[in-house]
């Protein structure tokens, strides 16, 4: 029975080393591998012992067969695998056919009917530049923030927030900073007037004071002379980020605009980078955020996007887990940009490397070898 068993593999191929048992006979000089016939037999030796110089006897072997039981599970008909009228969205970043074999790419659409915009979108220069305002985009004064939450403190009759609090909330919601941080009140009616009252204190303190940071204003023209979709996140208030856009006179340049009224919660939370690259109509992968924090390279990568950072209020070496790190945007390029949105490899993943081994067509041998130096 155990021959009959061992004779027969998954695949339909002769088994690795047919019914031999594997001992390991190791002393102080060496390390000896044998392996003896499991059923006696009295015709002895059928063939001379062999000797084999081997590596790895097995490995290739099972990567092989792996290879070939992959191959299988997909083998059945594709009309069984494809519902009919199915169409592919074009912003889920996920495989919605996780039968197909090798998977789709993506990136491509096949209910684009011109073939140049679907050959585009396959390249690397299919991308969107996702910014944050404050820090990347123009300047930035944290003592405002840090005041305008004081104030509202004092306002409210609560305690000053330390120090170690307000770096925590630094980008979240002043809803969700007030209910999960600050724990001043959960009453939704409470939270959204101290919220408005937060932004109104910030407004004040910040006044008309809009000015673009060095290189940002010429990589953003950059962005619309090669026609890069550039979206724009942020937790302030829709009319407060509209008048800013305005003083600094860029209306128009942004394709989408996310604001606080629009998402739920705040960084680290990648909600807001995935609904802009939903709006945008671009999948997560060829996303690029451009933010100051490493809680928004935390949100990026959550949201299966890359990140460059712009190191306007940390130093260059504590933004280490971008993908980029730059002082001002001018340092970057579109070739720069295009790099980092080439993952092709990531997309459309490789097909199992085979490594054909010739077989012996004769049967197993019943003879008893041995390794020696095996190791």
């Amino acid at each position: 029975m155990v021959d009959s068993i061992a004779a027969t593999s998954l695949l339909g191929h002769r088994p690795i080393f047919s019914s031999y048992n594997w001992k390991y006979a190791a002393n102080k000089h060496n390390c000896r591998l044998s392996f003896t016939k499991l059923v006696d037999r009295k015709d002895g030796f059928s063939s001379p012992v062999r000797r084999w110089h081997v590596k790895h006897p097995i490995r290739s072997v099972i990567k092989a067969q792996a290879a070939e039981l992959t191959r299988e599970t997909h083998s059945y008909r594709e009309e069984d695998r494809i519902p009919r009228g199915f169409r592919p969205g074009i912003d889920s970043g996920v495989d919605s056919r996780p039968g197909l074999w090798p998977p789709e790419n993506k990136a491509d659409n096949p209910g684009l009917k011109n073939p140049l915009l679907r050959h585009e979108r396959m390249g690397c220069g299919w991308l969107g530049a996702i910014f944050e305002w404050e820090g990347v985009l123009v300047e930035d004064n944290p003592d405002l923030e840090k005041q305008a939450w004081l104030t509202l403190a004092q306002e409210e009759g609560k305690s000053p927030p330390p120090a170690f609090m307000l770096r925590r909330i630094e980008g979240m919601k002043n809803e969700q900073a007030i209910a999960e941080v600050l724990c001043w009140s959960r009453d939704p009616g409470v939270l959204k007037r101290m919220g408005s009252r937060k932004e109104e204190i910030h407004q004040a303190l910040q006044g008309s004071m809009y000015r673009f940071r060095s290189g940002s204003e010429t990589f953003l023209n950059v962005l619309v002379h090669h026609k890069v979709p550039v979206a724009l996140v942020s937790t302030r208030p829709r009319k407060s980020l509209e008048r800013a856009i305005a003083v600094i006179g860029i209306e128009g340049v942004f394709s989408v605009i996310v604001t606080a009224e629009d998402v739920y919660r705040g960084k680290p939370d990648p909600e807001m980078f995935m609904y802009a690259a939903q709006l945008l109509q671009f999948i997560p992968e060829r996303c690029i955020v451009f933010g100051n924090s490493n809680l928004t390279v935390e949100a990026a990568h959550d949201a299966r996007m890359k990140c460059v950072a712009v190191a306007s209020k940390h130093p260059v070496y504590e933004l280490g887990a971008a993908d980029l790190v730059v002082r001002h945007l001018d340092e970057l390029s579109v070739v720069d940009l295009k790099n980092l949105a080439d993952i092709e490899a990531m997309e459309l993943e490789p097909e199992l490397e085979m490594e054909v081994e010739a077989e012996d067509d004769r049967p197993p041998s019943t003879s008893v070898g041995v390794y020696d130096d095996f190791w």
